[in-house]
């Protein structure tokens, strides 16, 4: 089926990929070529996301689930390492040396934590949830056909009709299975299990759509066949794996630190604790200050903060209209960036869409669809709403993603000035592959978001505000509650009761908050905080050295034109790159 395209998107597209295409610096490409040979090295492993990433070749290969697997990632990582320190020995330009480093980081930190699960932890994984996310990924809708058609042979070789293979879930059975007679190891965690067998269903009929949304043909049998293979995997999993789960989420503190470290977050349990109660009860004085003013406005009978914000919910919007008033608040926060030169803009807009019923069960937040970063043809960042669907009787429900207050804040979060934005310079300005992937945690990335709404806020209007204000009261909830909850200082029923009512989170978002502390990513909600705070140190020390010379559009720009440094990395690069030249002047 052929489809219209609009002249003026396509020239959107040209330009796009006019950016994306421009010359790279001679020491990115060294950079680039280093980080590749890490990149293809492991895409065997994980062949569907290698390709999302940007390695070429492997759109037809499947996950390695054959013998020995950790034995086999663990040498393949040291043959890595051992290529690093000589491309290092030999490197003489220092940003190329310095993206070395970060590789070898990278790396180091993929060994430890890959040895220390595979001795404290009984492996699992939503092996119907990643096959779902592959498929998706490759049959997106920015994804060539030519590349599309890969998919054809990916079904073939996961349903075990392809010449040399077996279903895959049979070797997922092997893999899940073949360890569960050492007692020392942590067994997978109970409601993660039954959430993951609830949501399979959605997964196994969303693959139906993801496949019928393209223009294949021909993969109906096979699609069905694997369909069955994954129903049955899913009962076979309700009989074997979920008898042998824990019924606590509590994670052993080693295991919660290795967590903390993973996603960049540099600082004991208790010290998050302490930052994040002392940045609660901040907050909520501002939003107790500010819910009177809203009230005003909107002609409120009360000033308590979390009644006014409950008031607030009730102006939905739901069907059609939500993404239309998405777009035209996002439209809004472009002409409040430029008005106030906050940050350098793209000429194109940024592009936001509602996600499917199962890319909504797979991730049930909004969040930034990123493209592949490496190889990007013109491929663009995606603002993703999750699907709200109508209730029985035809009416919508109340959802904390459908009201006009909190769009404000959440736009600027995952659109502009924040995320889109983030990865569209790293897109367009030649970030080095080392910067924007291997440097890559949630410090790095949520931090800038979370700063994203802080330097957007006080242009908002009044009810945007107060729900910005909210929005980083979760923030400040998660990086205490997290910790606690995995430290057994706080049950979920409590931490569940303060998401309500204090913070203002309803049941839906409050128990997905709950599942993503204990067992969906623990420890990776308390980066928000924790990034945002060491941004903030960093303007102010900037603000500080430069005084009148302080222009915070160039501040912001060469933060993003630095890719995704870690902190100790970015405030080097700040001291020595934009505050010594203008102290020079």
């Amino acid at each position: 089926m052929h489809k219209k395209f609009n002249p003026v998107f396509i020239l959107m597209v040209l330009l796009w990929q006019a950016a994306a295409w421009a010359e790279e610096p001679e020491w990115v490409k060294k950079s680039n070529a280093i980080a590749y040979k890490i990149l293809e090295s492991g895409a065997k492993f994980a062949p569907e996301f290698a390709g999302q990433t940007g390695v070429d070749g492997y759109d037809e290969a499947i996950f390695d689930l054959r013998d020995d697997l950790v034995k086999r990632q663990l040498q393949n990582a040291e043959d890595n390492l051992a290529m690093l320190n000589k491309e290092l020995a030999k490197a003489t330009d220092p940003r190329v040396k310095q993206d070395i480093e970060i590789m070898i980081q990278s790396v180091k930190d993929n060994i430890e934590a890959t040895k220390i699960n595979d001795a404290k932890v009984l492996p699992y994984g939503n092996v119907v949830g990643l096959i779902f996310a592959g498929f998706n990924g490759l049959l997106d809708k920015q994804v060539p056909f030519e590349r599309q058609q890969a998919a054809l042979v990916r079904l073939k070789k996961y349903n075990g009709t392809a010449k040399g293979y077996e279903p895959l879930v049979e070797l997922a059975k092997e893999r899940l299975t073949e360890r569960m007679g050492e007692k020392d190891l942590i067994k997978p965690y109970r409601g993660e299990v039954e959430q993951d067998i609830q949501r399979s269903t959605i997964f196994i009929d969303g693959l139906s759509q993801v496949f019928g949304q393209t223009d294949l043909s021909g993969y109906e049998a096979d699609l069905q066949l694997l369909q069955d293979q994954l129903k049955d995997y899913n009962e076979w999993v309700k009989a074997n794996i979920l008898p042998n789960t824990r019924e606590s989420a509590v994670l052993p503190r080693e295991l919660y630190e290795l967590q903390l470290k993973n996603y960049g977050v540099d600082a004991s349990p208790e010290e998050l604790m302490v930052i994040g109660q002392n940045a609660f009860m901040n907050i909520r004085f501002e939003m107790m200050a500010l819910a009177p003013l809203v009230a005003e406005k909107m002609g409120y009978e009360t000033n308590d903060y979390r009644e006014v914000m409950e008031l607030l919910k009730d102006d939905q919007v739901h069907g059609d209209a939500l993404m239309e008033e998405y777009a035209a608040v996002m439209r809004a926060l472009d002409q409040i960036i430029e008005k106030h030169e906050l940050i350098s803009l793209p000429n194109e807009p940024a592009r936001a869409r509602m996600a499917t019923a199962a890319e909504t069960a797979q991730q049930p937040a909004a969040h930034l669809d990123v493209p592949r970063l490496v190889g990007n043809t013109g491929e663009f960042p995606e603002f993703i709403v999750p699907r709200i669907e109508p209730n029985e009787d035809g009416s919508w429900p109340k959802n904390d993603y459908a009201f006009k207050a909190m769009m404000w804040t959440l736009s600027a979060h995952e659109a502009r000035p924040g995320h889109e934005l983030q990865f569209t310079t790293m897109l367009r300005g030649g970030v080095s592959t080392a910067r924007a992937l291997f440097a890559f945690n949630s410090a790095n990335v949520e931090g800038w978001a979370l700063y994203a709404e802080a330097i957007s806020k006080q242009y908002m209007p009044l009810e945007g505000q107060l729900y910005s204000l909210q929005a980083r009261l979760l923030r400040a909830a998660r990086i205490w509650l997290d910790p606690m909850l995995n430290l057994g200082l706080i049950t979920p029923a409590e931490a569940k009761r303060i998401l309500m009512e204090d913070v203002g989170e309803d049941d839906l978002n409050a128990q997905t908050e709950i599942d993503r502390y204990t067992f969906r990513s623990p420890a990776q909600a308390t980066a928000y905080y924790y990034g945002y705070e060491k941004l903030l140190q960093l303007r102010a020390k900037t603000e500080l050295k430069l005084k009148d010379q302080f222009v915070q559009k160039d501040f912001h720009d060469f933060i993003l034109q630095q890719g995704l440094l870690p902190p100790d990395l970015l405030g080097k690069a700040v001291e020595e790159n934009f505050i010594a030249p203008q102290l020079k002047n």
